[in-house]
């Protein structure tokens, strides 16, 4: 067994982490996962203003608090906080060591960054593009006697495969072994959503100050997630499901190293806090790499009236009709209202009677949605409609980011372990690949029967959701807690039954996949996103609460189940 945890999910999460996980029991390997899609586009940024930058600076913080702990435990630590500049950060800490007196092997992993390429590879010109290697690189650095391992964009499941594989010694084709430790990885990639952080049932557990989590990864590919004994959140059946449904497509799960079939996994209980995931099967991986693009998409600018009694109706039509007058001799390129009736009748309170108007526009012109549009707002101050006010003062425009995905072949790709001495080993691409394909999807389970008496209540009285973003896309998995229910949640929520509880997806391509082992159904919703999180096109941009807005609808449910 290898036990491997995880101290970070995400740039900014909880700084003291890495101490907690090094202090708190036993460990193996530390990771910490840094990067996302937006994370990218916030390192291209910092490196446009200066070239040594590009990487996460609060894992240094973190670092100079917690290395000569990590040294002594004999715990390595690999992590993907390198972004843009795996070398630079690599650097950094050998100085950090060096200045805290402390031996430590540091390599890095690299050759993930297209961008000076991007062009040649039929990219465009974007700020950031950065291919997702695999767990190879790191394993090779491992192998090498590192204590450190710094990558920049690899696969959030690689810095947990990367190790397993280097204690283990599979090879590239032990497909079923490496799809294990891909579940394990993604299960414990977002750090306190796998103990019970953002969990759909969270009254039924202690969540306040849930720790980190564990994968204890085995020989065989097979793991149990659990955390430190003595810190707060929980590991259950249901948190693992969870994770495993967050941000995925269908059944298989495609990585540089492997495709994964999530559908085969199965999760069992083995003890308080800890859940096994066993059954993995592997497939190779396809032929081409999916690559992160970002670019700079133009200038956005918001203002949020404030709509307070009777009337909101009314009050909304005046203040659009009014801001769209005086922007009409050079209009935004696009302008997007949303009225939130947040308020009610006869309310006992100001807020409570009060609506929202969310006005936000972009254009490629940052006047245009700078002081024209800040100045538009605020000049109704004492001309519109009664009671006229704003959340906050209109500001100046702000750049906004897009995101897109891209494939390019493995070939085409470096991935290059530099090794404590400096040593340069290129990894080569997976020797065998082959084309994703969909399946038909697998058998039903039998229908409910029917005529069963029903209850109206909310769908989240009996089943979990955990939702999130691929770029431009919404992800959103379901789950019920007993075979019956599933029968029920299997045959009942379909695409179209889906839209109607959610009308925001009803023009929109929806793809259902079924995932039985797990009681499951996935929801992949194209362009809810719209350009992807930095462009900002939704209230709820990463579809974060979709899951729960989900649940909140109300469906009739048999009597029976609700028992």
């Amino acid at each position: 067994m290898i036990r491997i945890g995880n101290a970070s999910g995400f740039y900014g999460d909880r700084f003291a982490a890495v101490r907690e996980m090094l202090t708190g029991g036993p460990l193996d390997v530390l990771t910490g996962d840094y990067l996302a899609e937006l994370t990218m586009l916030i390192l291209g940024r910092d490196r446009m203003k200066d070239p040594a930058r590009g990487y996460a600076r609060t894992f240094l913080r973190q670092l100079e608090e917690t290395l000569g702990e990590a040294v002594d435990r004999g715990v390595k630590i690999v992590t993907n906080a390198g972004g843009l500049n795996p070398a630079g950060l690599a650097d950094r800490v050998r100085e950090l060591a060096d200045r805290l007196g402390l031996d430590v092997a540091v390599a890095h992993v690299e050759g993930d960054d297209l961008l000076p390429r991007a062009a040649e590879l039929g990219l465009g010109r974007p700020l950031t593009a950065n291919a997702y290697l695999g767990a190879f690189g790191i394993a090779e650095c491992l192998r090498a006697g590192a204590d450190i391992v710094v990558t920049g964009r690899v696969t959030d499941a690689s810095l947990v495969v990367g190790p397993a594989a280097a204690r283990f010694g599979w090879a590239r084709d032990d497909f079923d072994e490496l799809a294990g430790a891909v579940a394990a990885g993604h299960v414990i990639e977002c750090g306190a959503q796998a103990t019970g952080g953002n969990y759909a049932f969270f009254t039924e557990h202690d969540v306040a100050a849930p720790g980190f989590p564990i994968a204890e990864v085995h020989a065989d590919g097979s793991s149990v997630i659990t955390k430190h004994e003595g810190t707060g959140g929980a590991v259950t059946v249901g948190t693992v499901t969870a994770q495993l449904l967050y941000e995925i497509g269908g059944a298989r799960y495609l990585g540089p190293d492997v495709t994964a079939r999530f559908d085969a996994l199965t999760l069992a209980d083995d003890g308080p806090d800890r859940v096994r995931i066993s059954g993995a099967r592997g497939e190779p991986p396809p032929p081409r790499l999916k690559v992160c693009l970002n670019r700079l998409g133009g200038y956005r600018n918001a203002v949020t009236f404030v709509l307070t009694g009777l009337d909101i109706e009314a009050k909304a039509a005046l203040v659009r009709d009014q801001m769209e007058r005086a922007l009409k001799d050079r209009p935004p390129a696009r302008i997007r209202w949303t009225l939130a009736r947040t308020d009610r009748p006869d309310a006992a309170t100001e807020q409570e009677a009060s609506a929202l108007l969310h006005c936000e526009v972009k254009d490629a012109d940052a006047a245009v949605v700078g002081r024209a549009f800040s100045g538009a707002a605020v000049e109704l101050a004492l001309a519109s409609y009664p009671g006229f006010h704003v959340t906050a003062p209109p500001s100046d425009a702000s750049p906004y980011g897009v995101y897109e995905a891209a494939f390019v072949d493995a070939s085409e790709v470096p991935h290059v372990a530099v090794l404590p001495d400096g040593t340069r080993v290129d990894i080569p691409p997976a020797p065998v690949t082959r084309e994703p394909s969909d399946e038909p999807e697998p058998p039903l389970p039998e229908p409910p029967p029917s005529g069963q008496p029903t209850r109206r209540v909310p769908l989240g009285a009996l089943f979990g959701a955990r939702s999130g973003d691929k770029g431009g896309d919404a992800n959103l998995g379901v789950w019920a807690r007993s075979d019956d229910a599933w029968r029920w949640l299997a045959h009942t929520l379909t695409v179209a039954k889906l839209r109607s509880l959610l009308p925001e997806t009803a023009d929109l391509p929806v793809r259902r996949h079924v995932l039985p082992n797990l009681r499951a159904l996935n929801f992949v919703i194209e362009g809810l996103l719209g350009e992807g999180v930095a462009a900002q096109a939704r209230f709820d941009p990463q579809a974060k609460a979709l899951g729960e807005w989900l649940r909140a609808r109300h469906v009739d449910v048999p009597v029976g189940l609700l028992a």
